[in-house]
């Protein structure tokens, strides 16, 4: 055997899986399914977390989960350690961000009664989240992340709350399929092109209702084959920190496009003339301004990283170490997972953790490693259903969207 044969056979062994390791199942679109974000260049954030140990967070969420980027409007990251190895992430510990002050918590006291317009339907009116129970009740598992999760691996001081790893989690989702509601109000109109949807936020006074308001549109295939108004997260009404008492669900679009507090749903001819969807959310070389002609924050790439244990600085024993991470690809699915202790040099598969819960879901995996005293530097690498694999390096832009290599994503630990 070569010299190249020896490395991976000694990997192989050296994290527990042995070179005729077999992955469980990949899944993409035919498995079974239980069924913002950043308007404009100003809204920044701090660049570093706040001091967390006197905040007082809504919800009753704990400061300790998360590291604090914003109170107002409210941008938790949460921290690596957080994360788990679940297929779920409860709402405790799930990252939150806010392109404006949150609404006043009563709106999510009597859920029922929240009123959504719909418009550019053939019966336009308006509904109540009673009405939409009585429509249809679906269930979407999907991951929500945000479009600059990943930032603070960027090099030239890309604007926006530094997240890490920590802007994702996987939620399963209750509400109504957006197409049996247009269905129920006789379809959309013949000349609609979008699904655009708009927050309830209250706007500041005094500014161009465009440049502030949070507005998204998605293309309206997307929105009639996957969108849901989500009225639950996790079994639960979605808390008001997340959205509720309803809020716009787009699986495998990143999180800007899932619009909390939905107060309208329009179906449009035109991409929304907001700020937030022509100049914030583009994908831009470095030093450009945002214009529509460039790449909207729509589906999320294929995406991966380890969490642990030893994140956070937290205590790793030598010996056999089991380690957890997750792994998805948005509307595809996930086919396999490598894992690396090299930096790279030579790879190895992981196993996938728990059920299958459909394409938008992240996969849980995990693998055992044999380790000695020191510092290591693992690395994790994704696959999806139609063969895009992660790369090693970030593809560099004006405000460090869309980040999925896996060299900075490394999780070092001292053993």
């Amino acid at each position: 055997m070569n010299k190249e044969g020896n490395s991976r056979r000694a990997f192989l062994r050296n994290i527990g899986l042995g070179s005729g390791a077999v992955l469980l199942a990949s899944c993409g679109k035919s498995a079974l399914t239980p069924q913002l974000s950043d308007p404009s260049d100003s809204t920044t954030g701090p660049e570093s977390p706040a001091d967390t140990e006197t905040k007082r967070l809504p919800d009753g969420l704990n400061p300790n989960n998360f590291h604090v980027y914003n109170e107002q409007p409210l941008a938790l990251e949460t921290k690596r350690s957080k994360l788990g190895s679940s297929p779920i992430t409860p709402a405790s510990v799930l990252f939150v961000r806010n392109n404006l002050p949150m609404p006043d918590a009563s709106i999510v006291q009597s859920p029922d009664e929240w009123v959504l317009e719909i418009k550019g339907v053939n019966k336009a009116r308006s509904v109540t989240v009673a009405e939409l129970k009585n429509m249809d009740r679906s269930f979407e598992t999907s991951v929500l992340q945000c479009s600059g999760n990943g930032r603070a691996f960027f090099e030239h001081g890309a604007s926006g709350s530094q997240w890490s790893v920590g802007a994702a989690g996987c939620v399963v989702w209750c509400g109504a399929r957006v197409s049996k509601v247009a269905k129920a109000l006789g379809g959309p109109a013949a000349e609609a092109r979008f699904l655009t949807s708009t927050g309830g936020e209250t706007l500041p006074e005094g500014v161009d209702p465009k440049t502030a308001i949070v507005e998204r549109s998605v293309p309206i295939e997307k929105g009639l084959n996957d969108c849901l108004l989500a009225w639950e997260m996790n079994g639960e009404p979605i808390p008001i920190t997340h959205g509720g008492p309803l809020r716009l669900i787009v699986p495998g679009y990143f999180g800007c496009n899932n619009i909390k507090y939905v107060k309208t749903l329009a179906f449009t001819e035109s991409e929304s003339p907001s700020k937030i969807q022509q100049t914030g959310y583009r994908f831009r070389p470095i030093g450009e301004k945002g214009n529509p002609n460039q790449p909207s924050m729509w589906r999320m790439p294929v995406k991966s990283w380890i969490n642990g244990p030893g994140a956070d600085d937290s205590q790793t024993l030598a010996g056999k170490v089991h380690f957890h991470g997750v792994a998805f690809a948005g509307e595809r699915g996930v086919q396999s997972v490598e894992v690396s202790l090299d930096k790279g040099k030579t790879w190895a598969p992981a196993s996938f953790d728990g059920p299958c819960m459909g394409p938008n879901a992240w996969r849980p995996f995990q693998f055992t490693a044999e380790l000695g005293p020191g510092e290591v530097t693992i690395v994790s690498r994704a696959t999806d259903t139609q063969g895009d694999t992660q790369p090693q390096y970030r593809e560099e832009n004006e405000r460090g969207y869309r980040y999925n290599a896996w060299e900075e994503t490394a999780l070092t630990i001292q053993v």
